[in-house]
């Protein structure tokens, strides 16, 4: 192994993706990842689209998690580019409640795999970078056991809880 530090790529297609996306990038720092954010869209910039997504492995990403609201193309573009884990994230929109974003990506063609999230679901494409990562990274691999063991005893102290409270 060398001595790289995990790093994820995320694009958004908007800027009005970050409200949904800071759940992504926070919960991606706390686990000690580096990561780099921009703005690019399949329609508008594909040109920068497919440079980014060329150039990602020699810019020392490990994954691309690429958000995306209504057409949503812009995860399976990025995937066409690059041999690099993508995950797309779909994000609500006010076109059907996000369904329309979801479907655009988890349908994508034999060849081009897209992991897909739920729609918002930014900390899920985190962990699941995470947890792709850890294959390569010990140090994620520790992090998240203890993550999933924190969630754990979290549920646990609110049973619990929830116990007492009803014996009253």
């Amino acid at each position: 192994m060398d001595n790289k530090k995990p790093k994820v790529g995320i694009v958004m297609g908007s800027d009005s993706d970050l409200p949904v996306v800071q759940k992504c990038i926070d919960m991606l720092k706390d686990f000690g990842v580096e990561v780099e954010t921009i703005v690019c869209s399949a329609h508008r910039t594909p040109e920068k689209a497919s440079d980014f997504a060329k150039n990602s492995e020699g810019n020392g990403f490990d994954v691309i998690i690429a958000a995306a609201g209504k057409a949503a193309h812009l995860p399976g573009v990025l995937a066409a580019y690059t041999p690099l884990p993508v995950i797309g994230l779909p994000i609500k929109s006010s076109t059907m409640d996000g369904l329309d974003s979801l479907l655009s990506i988890v349908q994508m063609p034999g060849g081009v795999p897209v992991a897909t999230v739920a729609i918002n679901g930014a900390v899920n494409a985190a962990l699941l970078a995470v947890q792709i990562m850890s294959v390569r990274y010990a140090e994620l691999r520790i992090a998240i056991k203890k993550y999933k063991e924190d969630m754990k005893k979290s549920v646990v102290k609110k049973n619990e809880a929830l116990q007492e409270k009803l014996k009253q």
